[in-house]
């Protein structure tokens, strides 16, 4: 089994990458890898309650996100530095507390360190 790590770092609309990346990670929990995904930069804006974005004609993202458990998607992180530097904060993101960790730039290299493949997006 190996650990691969999945890191988002864009918004969720205006692009596919955000999409792409979350297809990605589901693709792989079929094949019984040890999955854990992160959030940095604008990606942690994925994570938003009460996304919109029926206006851009694309569909929910964050909808998605709190089924990632069910994927044997477990380990999730968001980085600190993001959400601050984007005024948001744990309260303001559409999972349950209990569903992710928030980690600091330093336990972000601690984390990439210990995985096989990283794919970010």
């Amino acid at each position: 089994m190996k650990n691969l790590l999945f890191v988002s770092r864009h918004a969720p609309y205006g692009t596919g990458i955000a999409r792409e990346a979350l297809d990605a990670l589901l693709g792989a929990s079929a094949y019984g890898q040890n999955l854990s995904l992160l959030f940095m930069d604008d990606g942690v804006f994925q994570l938003l309650n009460a996304q919109n974005p029926s206006k851009l004609n694309q569909k929910n993202l964050s909808a998605n996100l709190p089924a990632l458990p069910l994927y044997d998607v477990e380990n999730i992180f968001v980085h600190s530095e993001s959400l601050r530097a984007r005024a948001l904060h744990a309260d303001d993101l559409v999972l349950e507390p209990k569903l992710f960790k928030v980690i600091s730039s330093q336990e972000v290299a601690e984390l990439m360190n210990q995985q096989d493949q990283l794919l970010s997006f």
